[in-house]
């Protein structure tokens, strides 16, 4: 044990000269030593030429377009949506006219706009939301 402690000792103080150079990455100050025979490892990166760039393809599912019926069309403003867009925009309307139930934030208390969305209803629970909007958009 005291030899191998040795021979760690004489090769961090830099007495094998041979097997340490001096780095010069380090600023002049410090005396950091390396092995002199550390390669720098380079990985070789290929990449294939498309015509399309990443993340351009026409969207799909929930992120598609779609065409909505006359009475979406009056509260979010456009013929066409997607259904993230429309979400979105709902809940624009109900932050902007405080339309959540102050004791219960996941009631909403419906206006006259989202009585004819929500088929009616006076109150629905925001996981109502998904399923009431599906019969507004056509196919």
């Amino acid at each position: 044990m005291a030899t191998s402690l040795g021979l760690f000792s004489t090769f961090l103080s830099g007495k094998t000269a041979s097997l340490m150079v001096k780095s010069s990455l380090c600023s002049p100050s410090s005396s950091l030593m390396v092995p002199a025979n550390l390669r720098t490892v380079r990985t070789v990166i290929s990449a294939t030429v498309s015509d399309k760039a990443p993340g351009t393809r026409a969207p799909r599912g929930i992120m598609k377009p779609r065409r909505i019926s006359p009475e979406m069309q009056a509260l979010v403003g456009v013929p066409e949506i997607s259904r993230t867009q429309a979400l979105k925009q709902i809940w624009a309307h109900i932050k902007e006219h405080n339309l959540q139930d102050p004791e219960n934030k996941k009631i909403i208390i419906c206006d006259e706009k989202l009585k004819k969305i929500f088929a009616g209803k006076e109150k629905i629970g925001f996981l109502e939301i998904a399923g009431l909007i599906s019969p507004h958009f056509l196919k």
